[in-house]
């Protein structure tokens, strides 16, 4: 006889098993609305312009050489990282996907309307919004159960073949694009700090309360 059995643990599933996991009507509305939020988020902080998070500054530095906004400059790096996925043999997911595609698209449409920050309040206060924003984006689209964004299974599958821990792992990619970025004339600031120190610890301490319930069916 089998039982179904409720988890709130963050599930490494691959595409099918990530739409068999079932509660598509919330999760799927839940892995859009994070998305969206995620890249309304980089827009806030390109706008406050007082430093963006570790990726975004690679991004912004790119800008300056590709033909590209800012939003395809996302979307174009997130396949460039996918690419690096297949000897770290990470398995991409939905929400993979939707990552790589719906951030930068959404970063486009909010830069687009966001008016010009000209006081230094505002710029700091779209910053510190923009990093909040940011942390509540990533638990909600996490928390849907649709697979790691390309730049966190990346680290992740960095750390699985070279043993070394996540946090080294992470700071030392993050370090690396940063540099990349800041010699391509990216924008670094006290937005890419408080980032950095920020989005770990809100991001886990908002997800226990978004993580999605999936049913397994396991032997009793």
């Amino acid at each position: 006889m089998t039982t179904p059995v409720a988890t709130r643990e963050i599930a490494n599933l691959g595409p099918l098993a990530q739409l068999r996991a079932g509660r598509l009507a919330r999760r799927v509305p839940q892995l859009i609305v994070g998305l969206v939020a995620y890249g309304v988020s980089l827009a806030m902080m390109v706008v406050g312009a007082v430093g963006l998070a570790p990726w975004d500054v690679l991004h912004s530095g790119l800008t300056r050489y590709l033909p590209l906004t800012l939003g395809q400059t996302v979307v174009l790096i997130s396949f460039v990282v996918l690419l690096l996925w297949i000897p770290l043999k990470e398995q991409p997911g939905i929400g993979t996907i939707a990552n790589a595609v719906l951030v930068g698209l959404s970063a486009d449409a909010a830069l687009a309307v966001l008016p010009t920050a000209e006081h230094l309040w505002a710029r700091v206060a779209l910053m510190v919004g923009g990093v909040l924003l940011c942390g509540v984006a990533s638990a909600l689209y996490i928390g849907s159960q649709f697979g790691r964004g390309p730049r966190d299974g990346l680290m992740t599958g960095l750390m699985r073949r070279t043993g070394l821990s996540l946090r080294l792992v992470r700071t030392g990619l993050e370090g690396t694009v940063v540099v990349l970025g800041f010699a391509l004339g990216g924008v670094v600031g006290l937005g890419t700090l408080l980032y950095a120190v920020t989005i770990g610890p809100l991001t886990q301490g908002l997800l226990p309360f978004v993580v999605v319930e999936l049913k397994e069916r396991n032997e009793s």
